[in-house]
């Protein structure tokens, strides 16, 4: 998923471009609005969520990027995720209406709406049509409860979310924890858990996702060192080692959007 200033770099578009022609990779569309032109509204933490901007700022943005990319990098991008997670009421018309097949915005079992952004605690988490045509496929990020009490976790989570002693009781305890399937604020051990528990309960598609930025030191707060970027390809070694030895194999927004119209 590529913003603005990767669609309208040269370097970025030689190197993922060649990548794309090489079918080594796909391109889907990240908006950050406060990059991505056209730049009407104040910057503020409210407006950083893409979907609280106004329905024809939000799509006019969205529409440049997707244009950009699409020149950029030769291919028509089909996967969408808002920066921040930031979907809004209007947002899945904007994709449908443009021909993006599948969004990945939704974070199920996050809320931000203390930052005035979606609340998806209460979302699934098992992938979802939003829209009675069947025509935009949710794809959320794979987050799960582990511990004792996992199958009450929808229900007693966002108490102890409120209530962080308590939080962090529950999780000491190994009683409730929550883990997204990331390598960002995650252990490999953390990220092992959620793969048993994510194929327990019969997800068909696991969604693991972090900053690209993290791929360097000093850009995120999830890599500072050299050590920190040693853990984190640890990480990614680990965990994808033993999604193939879980018999989990990679796929494509294409297989995806194939399989569903079977």
């Amino acid at each position: 998923m590529v913003d603005w200033p990767i669609a309208t770099d040269p370097l970025a578009r030689e190197i993922i471009g060649d990548a794309v022609r090489a079918n080594k990779a796909e391109v889907g569309v990240q908006l950050h609005p406060w990059v991505n032109p056209p730049h009407e509204e104040e910057v503020t933490t409210y407006n950083s969520f893409a979907g609280n901007l106004p329905h024809e700022l939000e799509r006019d943005k969205f529409c440049r990027l997707r244009d950009a990319i699409e020149e950029g990098f030769g291919s028509v991008p089909r996967i969408y995720r808002a920066g921040r997670y930031g979907l809004g009421p209007e947002t899945a018309k904007v994709l449908s209406e443009t021909g993006v097949a599948i969004d990945s915005s939704v974070r199920a079992r996050y809320d931000y709406s203390d930052a005035h952004g979606p609340d998806y605690s209460r979302h699934p988490v098992v992938p979802y049509w939003t829209d009675a045509e069947r025509t935009l496929l949710e794809l959320p990020l794979t987050s799960v409860f582990w511990g004792m009490l996992r199958k009450q976790g929808q229900q007693i989570f966002p108490l102890a979310r409120k209530l962080p002693l308590l939080g962090g009781a529950l999780a000491k305890l190994g009683l409730l924890e929550r883990i997204g399937l990331t390598p960002e604020g995650v252990t490999k051990e953390e990220a092992l858990r959620a793969v048993d528990i994510a194929i327990d309960d019969g997800l068909p598609v696991l969604v693991l996702s972090f900053h690209s930025p993290s791929l360097a030191p000093g850009h995120t707060p999830y890599v500072r060192t050299e050590e920190d970027l040693d853990a984190l390809y640890d990480w990614l070694r680990g965990v994808y080692g033993y999604l193939d030895m879980r018999g989990v194999r990679p796929t494509t927004v294409a297989e995806i959007m194939t399989a569903v119209d079977a």
